[in-house]
């Protein structure tokens, strides 16, 4: 992943999509758009249809040379030629994946809204540390993230900081300048005007 002062896009696939189309949909945007990294987000949990996704996309990626990550599935990322892995679970499988993978792989954690968690997954050697949701979802488990917290982080820990979660482009803006990445899911591939029309909107607004 870059290392660059102006907030980066991070794209997260959707849970469940069709392969070819998807496929056709990511190219487009990495064509048009500078993006730092993509994660692979996969409902099912059988290894052969994640493997089978992330085949199609680490093609798309790396033909365009953006780092593919997965969630939480360290194997996968190793036998499938994956940039990393992205945990959901903090730090505690952070020196696990370490081992398990090349030094160099990309290990990002989803820390929610804690702080404690954030600074255990940095210690514990995590390339960049994710919080969010930015606001109530219906599938929030936690309370939403505070701005203090990505104020707080980006002065005085250097891991990179990752705003996910219901993002809107009011958020966007106010988020850009305190995180070193945005990550955008559903904001855009659920958007009515399609995700480029959507990610335009997103850079006009943090650039």
């Amino acid at each position: 992943m870059a290392d660059e002062e102006q907030t980066q896009i991070y794209l997260i696939t959707p849970p469940q999509f069709e392969l070819s189309t998807f496929s056709n949909d990511l190219s487009g945007l990495l064509d048009k758009f500078e993006i730092a990294c993509v994660r692979l987000r996969c409902a099912s949990e059988t290894a052969e249809d994640i493997g089978r996704a992330a085949d199609t996309l680490r093609e798309v990626c790396h033909a365009r040379e953006v780092p593919l990550v997965v969630e939480n599935h360290g194997k996968i990322a190793l036998n499938h030629g994956l940039d990393g892995v992205h945990l959901t679970d903090g730090a505690r499988q952070i020196r696990y994946m370490r081992e398990m993978l090349e030094d160099d792989a990309i290990i990002g954690s989803f820390c929610e809204n804690s702080r404690h968690y954030g600074l255990s997954a940095g210690e514990a050697g995590a390339d960049y540390v994710a919080f969010g949701p930015m606001a109530e979802t219906p599938l929030s488990t936690n309370d939403p993230a505070d701005f203090e917290t990505f104020e707080w982080w980006s002065e005085v820990v250097e891991v990179p900081v990752v705003a996910e979660g219901a993002i809107s482009l009011e958020l966007a803006e106010k988020l850009a300048p305190i995180t070193d990445f945005l990550a955008l899911g559903s904001e855009l591939f659920s958007a009515p005007e399609g995700p480029q029309k959507a990610l335009s909107s997103y850079v006009e607004r943090i650039r």
